[in-house]
């Protein structure tokens, strides 16, 4: 078996310097400072490189240069995206680091029903729609949902085969399953912990093993794949392996794993940023 570090290649995006527990970014033109756990090494640039920095988050909240726009567009293969400060996260509406999935299902695009579960912004439904797939996409939060279809407003893609669903996950796949719906594709990018609309908890490590056994019920005949991203500091690539070995057993088809990561310019530095699997058909 083989564990496969994937990279983000997208240029929109910028890992400029690393480390203390920080990372030093560029999207589109904005300079931002964000704590980063996994980044226990020196930084390798001067502080007077991250004094630049037009915004920086302390893990509590923003402190902004003047020149800081609070919202700006960035392209991605035809998609516009917005990237937005928030008060309540660090996060900027996008993980570039996931950049590898967005072109996997660009080439793997052709037709048939995806379902993409905790779908944030909206950014590989937006992907899968632009590759031919019919998209239904669910999460648990309103502002994440509303982002996502202003992404759709602003990638021109009104008329997309695109459903935007405000739902707990575990409950609309049951729902989907009662149903007798099916998808050719399935995404799942789960949260360690969160709650659905309606306050229902959700625990990853309680969970995610009935929910992929789910999934797997969902998918249709002519089924391609199925991708699982976790970031979760104490799983591993193996973990989640073991839980798409169980979920997909008799399906035939092949298991993937590895970590998605971030190049560090004008260094050797490589950023882990999370763990996925795939199961291909």
């Amino acid at each position: 078996m083989r564990i496969e570090v994937l990279f983000s290649d997208w240029p929109g995006y910028e890992l400029v310097d690393s480390g203390g527990r920080r990372k030093l970014e560029r999207f589109g033109e904005v300079l931002v400072v964000r704590g980063e756990p996994r980044a226990w090494w020196r930084p390798r640039l001067p502080e007077s490189a991250w004094a630049k920095a037009q915004a920086v988050h302390d893990e509590k909240a923003w402190s902004f240069a003047p020149d800081c726009p609070r919202e700006w567009t960035l392209d991605l293969d035809g998609l516009t995206l917005l990237a937005r400060f928030t008060e309540t996260s660090k996060h900027l509406g996008l993980f570039p680091e996931q950049s590898p999935h967005w072109r996997y299902i660009r080439e793997h695009g052709g037709g048939g029903s995806l379902l993409n579960l905790f779908g944030y912004t909206g950014v590989a439904s937006l992907a899968a729609a632009k590759a031919g797939f019919q998209v239904t996409h669910v999460d648990a939060s309103k502002p994440a949902i509303a982002w996502a279809k202003r992404n759709q407003e602003l990638s021109g893609l009104n008329d997309a085969p695109l459903r935007w669903i405000l739902d707990d996950a575990a409950k609309f796949v049951a729902r989907e399953i009662r149903r007798g719906k099916r998808y050719e594709a399935v995404l799942l990018d789960p949260p360690a912990f969160g709650r659905g609309p309606k306050k229902e908890l959700w625990k990853v490590e309680r969970q995610v093993a009935e929910l992929l056994a789910q999934c797997r019920a969902l998918l249709s005949d002519r089924a391609r794949f199925l991708i699982l991203t976790m970031y979760n500091t104490d799983a591993s690539s193996l973990m989640l392996r073991n839980l798409l070995a169980e979920a997909m057993d008799g399906a035939g088809g092949t298991l993937d794993v590895g970590e998605l990561a971030l190049r560090q310019s004008g260094s050797d530095l490589i950023l882990p940023r999370s763990l996925w699997g795939r199961w291909e058909a």
